[in-house]
């Protein structure tokens, strides 16, 4: 989105304190190392403080900072803007970028798991007929959001935006930015429990964004989840459930996946049937592919072209990425997060994957369940017995819970203190034809335990 310095200050309610107020950006950025050139580059102060990156924004190109406190002078022909606090002007600026966008329609996308790989089927398949425009990134959160707006040019028909939630109100503040006309919530599960109370409390907080629709919207709930009827008994807009549950609006059947576990399945809809395959790999996907396509035909894309949409969705790094190694073995890498919900379907995704030798699941801690952490891990543990898997690296103190339930479910067990400990062990026991789930939360680390076993020589 164009704008001048002037323009960010109106919006912001900062004032211009060096260059001119002509200068003009076409991008926006947090993060001084992805900035292009032409960009504004908003300094926030959170772990680490913007403040010292303006220089490094300044050399790759700034046209414009945004700051709280004064800074160096800017390079000829760019300018400086002094607001009160860093986020609220970031949100300021989202908000006066969906004035902005005055004919488009916005989907907000929440959810315990899956939000990332719904927001990317939907904007696949709204992309078959109609101008889309989707963070490439899991740009949810207070900051994200607005990004996700700025980036949008101004005759795009359809936003898609994704919004996370750590606390109460979260999501509210969110849609307040994004305004979203259509919004889809993908389950309620135990992520971020700890901090939301529990899963009546996650249903709450997600349930934030079904609230904020309008009454001519849309909300898109998952039929299969025990809270879609509480869910839907807080929005004015019209309900559209969608699963396998035989009362669905929009009925998911006949699952299969092949050899990659890429899903195939029908879809029963008001609109017609249709047949759709995936790219992306887990049965769990069909659910997010059906939401989405639902999404997309209730902003007038037909369903056929819906459902030949979602098949050019691609995984997002580190999510459930089925990698076949110079060794032999196959590597599913789903590091990026975990949570109750999306550990589960990532077992049962190596469960159901056909191999040569064996199945091995490296599992660390799920973060932010409180008081719900032990059992959800143990759950996992037994669920290994369940599915077949061979052997567990269970990797960090917290996932103790996990190696105690899979040894008493009779599964081999190894643990491992840390991730470089875990890359020791399983490049030591992994053999040709064996399977490899690494799946834990971001900060545990395990993505480098996958990318070792890719890295491994033949």
């Amino acid at each position: 989105m164009d704008l001048t310095a002037a323009d960010i200050a109106r919006a912001t309610g900062g004032r211009l304190v060096a260059g001119s107020p002509d200068a003009r950006v076409t991008s926006f950025a947090i993060d001084s190392r992805l900035l292009e050139p032409g960009a504004c580059f908003v300094a926030l102060v959170a772990e680490r403080d913007g403040h010292a990156f303006v220089a490094d924004a300044w050399a790759r190109g700034a046209a414009i900072v945004v700051v709280t406190r004064p800074v160096a002078p800017p390079p000829a022909s760019a300018a400086v803007v002094q607001v009160a606090d860093g986020l609220e002007a970031l949100a300021a600026l989202g908000r006066h970028a969906r004035d902005r966008l005055v004919h488009a329609m916005v989907i907000g996308v929440t959810g315990s798991a899956g939000k990332t790989a719904t927001k990317d089927l939907t904007a696949a398949a709204v992309a078959a007929t109609r101008r889309v425009h989707a963070s490439p990134a899991s740009f949810n959160n207070e900051a994200g959001v607005p990004l996700t707006l700025l980036g949008a040019p101004l005759d795009t028909d359809v936003v898609v935006v994704e919004m996370g939630a750590r606390f109460a109100g979260n999501i509210t503040a969110l849609t307040a930015v994004a305004r979203p006309q259509l919004g889809i919530v993908t389950h309620v599960g135990l992520a971020h429990a700890g901090q939301l109370g529990g899963p009546a409390g996650v249903a709450q907080v997600k349930g934030e964004l079904i609230e904020a629709l309008p009454a001519d919207g849309v909300a898109i709930l998952n039929a299969d989840c025990p809270y879609a009827a509480s869910l839907a008994a807080r929005s004015a807009a019209r309900v559209v459930r969608v699963g396998q549950a035989p009362d669905a609006d929009v009925r998911v059947t006949e699952i299969t996946l092949d050899d990659e576990l890429r899903p195939r399945f029908t879809l029963s809809t008001p609109w017609g049937d249709a047949t759709v395959h995936l790219a992306l790999h887990g049965e769990h996907h069909a659910q997010n592919a059906a939401m989405a396509i639902a999404a997309a035909v209730e902003v007038g894309v037909p369903l056929d072209r819906a459902a030949a949409g979602v098949a050019e969705a691609r995984s997002a790094a580190l999510r459930m990425e089925v990698v076949h190694t110079a060794g032999g073995v196959t590597v599913i890498n789903d590091a990026y997060n975990s949570s109750p919900t999306s550990a589960v379907a990532a077992l049962r995704a190596l469960g159901r994957l056909a191999v040569r030798g064996r199945r091995v699941a490296v599992l660390g801690e799920m973060l932010e369940l409180g008081a719900y952490g032990p059992d959800a891990h143990a759950e996992l543990g037994s669920l290994a017995a369940r599915v077949g898997i061979d052997l567990v690296v269970a990797v960090g103190e917290a996932a103790r819970p996990l190696a105690v339930s899979a040894t008493a479910a009779g599964v081999a067990v190894l643990e491992a203190a840390d991730p470089c400990r875990a890359v020791t062990l399983v490049t030591d026991y992994v053999r040709p034809g064996d399977a490899v789930l690494v799946k834990a939360s971001r900060a545990v680390g395990l993505d480098g335990v996958a990318a070792a076993l890719a890295e491994a020589p033949a």
